[in-house]
């Protein structure tokens, strides 16, 4: 496998940000109620993770080897602009989406996978277009990871599942069985 197929199946399914590194977990329980609230999500997280590698790896290259102590201040500073530039757009051109997203939108900022990211690519050294396909594969993961929950949450809505049991209790239950079946993906790309 090349190596930008690589980086992009290995950040989709084997090291998943949401489902193996357990990053992005607020949006992750937060917005799985609906599975097109949680795609829209998703998607406006791919797009900022985007963003994120793309001037992640500009200060990094141009920016920051003078002073790598500011690295994380200054990818804070960049992820909180992009999504101050999605939120300004999804509320002019999406305003239902907008107000079905709610507090998560914003939360975007403080969503650890988006500095996870640009913390990850700078330290494996990646160049432009490697970061760019390592942003796709975790948007995409995580698009997956929300898709896959809230398909699970809509059907238990209308399954005959006991009311107790519908609560936060096995939503846990669920988000560990999902985990559990993405780090099965973890033997691949090795040797047998």
């Amino acid at each position: 496998m090349s190596n930008l197929a690589w980086i992009f199946v290995s950040t989709l399914l084997v090291n998943n940000f949401t489902l193996v590194m357990f990053l992005g977990l607020c949006s992750f329980f937060g917005v799985t109620a609906k599975i097109e609230t949680a795609w829209r999500l998703g998607l406006a997280n791919t797009f900022v993770l985007l963003l994120t590698a793309i001037f992640a790896w500009l200060l990094n290259t141009f920016v920051l080897g003078a002073a790598p102590y500011l690295r994380i201040v200054a990818f804070i500073v960049v992820i909180a602009s992009a999504v101050q530039f999605v939120e300004m757009a999804v509320r002019k051109y999406l305003p239902v989406l907008f107000r079905q997203l709610g507090i998560y939108l914003p939360l975007i900022t403080t969503n650890c996978a988006i500095l996870g990211l640009a913390l990850f690519q700078t330290s494996r050294h990646y160049t432009l277009i490697e970061g760019l396909v390592f942003a796709i594969g975790a948007g995409l993961g995580l698009t997956l990871a929300l898709s896959l929950m809230a398909s699970i949450r809509e059907r238990i809505e209308v399954a005959d599942v006991p009311r107790i049991a519908r609560r936060m209790g096995l939503v846990l239950v669920i988000a560990s069985s999902l985990s559990m079946a993405f780090m099965g993906f973890a033997g691949m790309g090795s040797a047998p």
